[in-house]
């Protein structure tokens, strides 16, 4: 990662608020997170993208569907964010 990845910017969490990216950001900003979350040994992660027209919920799902370190994912039930999140279950760090 480099420093002017949006990803390092902040202390890693949990959880990534995708509300101030682009959507065109999205896709790599998402990738990232992921493989510095599970590199941190996070086991479940929580993706923010809104409810809004599903634009940044169907980048992060194609996302999510090819990436190496997701073991499963959902959309987020009522305490989790419902459909404007996604609550991602990550495999363990190697």
């Amino acid at each position: 990662m480099s420093d002017d990845d949006p990803v390092t910017e902040a202390a890693l969490t949990d959880e990534l608020d995708l509300h101030t990216f682009q959507p065109r950001e999205c896709a790599s900003v998402v990738d990232e997170y992921l493989r510095a979350a599970r590199a941190e040994g996070f086991r479940h992660v929580r993706i923010i993208h809104g409810k809004g027209t599903g634009t940044l919920r169907r980048i992060v799902h194609a996302v999510l569907e090819r990436h190496e370190a997701v073991a499963s994912f959902r959309l987020g039930d009522a305490s989790g964010g419902g459909w404007g999140a996604t609550l991602v279950r990550l495999k363990p760090k190697e």
